[in-house]
């Protein structure tokens, strides 16, 4: 079971009882992505402290060194090993998930969390075709690859649960009516569809295993930055984005993990995320006209969210 001690924590505009530290499982092994920064080190801290093994896998290996150092359990570099990978590799995969066995001694993980992403590939008529595939492939192939690669290791276990970063691009493919994020949206999209394909399909043929999809509204972490460079402009945008996130990654990653504990398929992230998911359900027709967006600006304490 993972236990929680008694806090309160938000899950979208619900109020839930719940641990706002830590998921325990002692010397279980979980597997993350993307924990060189943002969620996924949020999620990674989470995890140890709750007694957890954890493997992150990232390009950025500072970033992950980062990860293990700012690590408030005590000993937490005992629990953790870092692994660079690009997760558009199954190459990498491979290697990552060969590595990850021999370093914790073991033939079976408990969690997997895809959640390695970049921003880019705005326009797929006037962009770059390259970058428009570089992002793509990023953000689905890395949940795709990497739940290929683990789906062994995840089934070998007695139980196991399967983690899957998607966002409100996932169900609403816009950022405004004056910009497009067609790569994005488009792999987000996949995401959530792959994931709820997955929910029968675990429940046919592995039903030890379950599955989540996670769509984040606007959260403050470094993914412009981690994205684009570290120019004049962009560092600009990404202080602007961070300090109007109305959830922070530490909040996010609370989140996650009690919509994992509560068996939830779907997780939405923060009160922008919820309160867009209604709009775009009560509304589907109307969901991209520009009347939309000026409903949802007019009255939305939420000024990051939309460009």
């Amino acid at each position: 079971m993972i236990a929680y001690h008694t806090s309160v924590l938000v899950i979208g505009n619900r109020k839930a009882k719940g641990n706002g530290a830590m998921v325990q499982q002692e010397g279980k092994l979980a597997v993350v992505t993307g924990g060189g920064s943002g969620i996924g080190r949020a999620l990674a801290h989470l995890l140890v402290g709750g007694g957890w093994q954890v493997a992150i896998g990232d390009r950025d290996e500072d970033g992950m060194k980062d990860t293990v150092r700012t690590c408030p359990t005590p000993n937490s570099s005992d629990r953790m090993s870092t692994h660079r990978v690009d997760v558009a590799s199954e190459a990498d995969f491979l290697r990552f998930r060969d590595e990850v066995s021999r370093h914790h001694k073991k033939d079976c993980i408990q969690l997997l969390i895809n959640n390695a992403g970049i921003l880019g590939g705005n326009t797929f008529i006037a962009g770059d075709r390259a970058e428009w595939e570089h992002v793509f492939g990023v953000n689905w192939g890395g949940v795709y690859l990497g739940t290929r690669t683990f789906l062994p290791l995840l089934l070998a276990a007695d139980a196991g649960h399967i983690v899957n970063i998607s966002s409100v691009c996932g169900f609403w493919a816009s950022v405004g009516p004056d910009a497009v994020s067609s790569a994005y949206s488009t792999a987000k999209f996949a995401i959530k569809g792959f994931t709820e394909s997955l929910i029968w399909d675990l429940r046919m043929h592995a039903p030890h295993v379950g599955c989540s999809v996670v769509m984040p509204g606007h959260i403050g972490t470094a993914i412009l930055r981690n994205s684009h460079g570290t120019g004049a402009d962009i560092m600009e945008r990404d202080s602007s984005f961070r300090s109007t996130a109305p959830t922070n990654a530490d909040e996010a990653a609370r989140i996650i993990m009690q919509g994992v504990e509560q068996k939830r398929w779907r997780i939405l992230v923060g009160n922008d995320a919820v309160d867009l998911d209604a709009r775009v359900r009560a509304d589907p027709e109307n969901a991209y006209e520009r009347s939309f967006f000026q409903a949802w600006t007019g009255d939305n304490p939420y000024p990051g969210m939309i460009r």
